[in-house]
């Protein structure tokens, strides 16, 4: 049977050399290999915790190796990881089973002559009494601690402030929660929690009709999944299509909408009814909405290809429409942690991008009719900056307060953080055409 650890080791080689997503890369090395359910839980926390603590680590390896860490060797680094990160953060593991197997790995590997120095890094991490040596610089203190890029934590303190930015770099570390919305259409919230025989524990939302929280498992693979009961979806994400609030006798344009998530959830709050149409420009995504609408048995979605950015003559005027638009992801990097160790030049455009396709949405929208620009991520120079630019240079709109429960606290544009709602991070703002 495949080592977990070993596995571990070499699908984070490939994440950190090829820079892709870790849900993706897990799952494929998951299901080519012969781990048991145990195996694939301990190949999964390592795995996932690397990935998470990276740069906290690095600053471990970095004041007990003789060695700068660009200068070693990538599986021993990231052997040097996973020991480290057992160590620290897995109770579970005997300090001197992640020694040990962190040696044998090493060798496993084809590292013999390096499992010395392997032994030796991590012995005397445990001798030091396991501490981190903190940066007296703030700003390099807040970056070891929650593992994030300095520039990561800079952005967030210039646009909220130390105690949101704190907020949500410690929330992305650890297990995020997994939240579903149940289809009303299929059945009633009390039949969808009592549907559920396997003794899981299912928690309904305080703050949203047909939300629940699945603290302790994944129900994905449930029969209940196949039958189209729900689709799995974060409250953020859940909130965003409360502000767009359609009902059976709108006309709603999801302009970037794969892979569908706030699609079905607008449909299902139009009983069904009315139209949506669900726009992207890959044909493969696209498909994705047509397989989840058929699932969940909602036949007034319309799914086709299209760039959000460039105006399609053959589209009609909506009375609603959400602008979810392509974003650097910031908010949710609990869910997908690589995204923090981009390069932040790559997030430059965005808010051009994210310009254009909103003012085209612009051109689809009636008189009267509202709009909801969104994003997952909490970069104002995604989100503010590209809200304000709309107002000024686009008169025909106005700000909209959000409902219940958004616009008590926020009034017609929400940064929405984990202390808020238990949710990832998030951005809507809201508009109504006047002329």
């Amino acid at each position: 049977m495949t080592d977990p650890r070993y596995l571990a080791v070499r699908l984070l080689t490939k994440t950190f050399t090829n820079g892709s997503y870790s849900n993706i890369q897990l799952r494929s090395g998951l299901d080519s290999s012969d781990l048991d359910e145990r195996g694939k839980k301990l190949c999964s926390a390592i795995y996932y915790g690397v990935i998470e603590r990276r740069l906290t680590l690095d600053h471990i390896i970095s004041g007990l190796s003789s060695r700068p860490i660009s200068k070693l060797d990538d599986v021993i680094l990231n052997i040097l990881r996973s020991g480290i990160y057992q160590i620290l953060y897995m109770e579970s593991i005997p300090d001197n089973a992640s020694v040990s197997e962190s040696v044998a790995l090493a060798k496993k590997c084809g590292k013999t002559s390096a499992s010395g120095m392997v032994n030796a890094i991590l012995r005397n991490f445990i001798r030091k009494g396991k501490k981190i040596e903190m940066p007296k610089d703030k700003t390099n203190a807040l970056s070891v601690k929650y593992s994030a890029p300095s520039w990561l934590v800079e952005s967030l303190v210039s646009d909220y402030g130390t105690e949101l930015a704190e907020n949500l770099l410690s929330d992305s570390l650890g297990s995020p929660p997994v939240t579903v919305r149940s289809n009303p259409l299929v059945c009633s919230d009390e039949e969808f929690i009592s549907a559920w025989e396997d003794g899981r524990n299912v928690v309904s939302s305080d703050i949203l009709p047909h939300c629940f929280h699945f603290p302790d498992s994944d129900p994905v693979h449930s029969k209940l999944f196949s039958k189209g009961l729900f689709h799995v979806q974060d409250m953020a994400s859940q909130l965003c299509c409360s502000a767009v609030a359609p009902d059976e006798n709108d006309t709603v344009l999801d302009i970037c909408s794969a892979p569908g998530g706030k699609t079905f959830t607008m449909a299902e709050m139009m009983n069904g009814k009315g139209r949506i149409i669900a726009c992207d420009l890959h044909e493969k995504r696209v498909k994705l909405i047509k397989d989840g609408a058929e699932r969940l048995g909602l036949e007034n979605i319309a799914a086709q290809t299209g760039d959000a950015s460039v105006f399609n003559e053959n589209l009609p005027k909506f009375s609603k429409i959400l602008c979810d638009v392509p974003c650097s992801g910031v908010g949710a990097i609990r869910r997908k942690p690589e995204i923090k160790y981009k390069n932040p030049e790559d997030f430059n455009n965005l808010p051009e991008i994210q310009y254009a396709i909103a003012k085209n949405a612009l051109n689809y929208l009636a008189v009267g009719g509202e709009m909801v620009y969104s994003t997952c991520t909490l970069r104002k120079a995604e989100n503010d900056d590209v809200v304000n630019r709309l107002l000024a240079e686009n008169p025909c709109i106005e700000p909209v307060q959000l409902p219940s429960p958004l616009g008590e606290k926020f009034g017609s544009s929400a940064s929405i953080f984990p202390c808020h709602f238990g949710s990832d991070g998030f951005f809507i703002a809201k508009f109504r055409k006047i002329r």
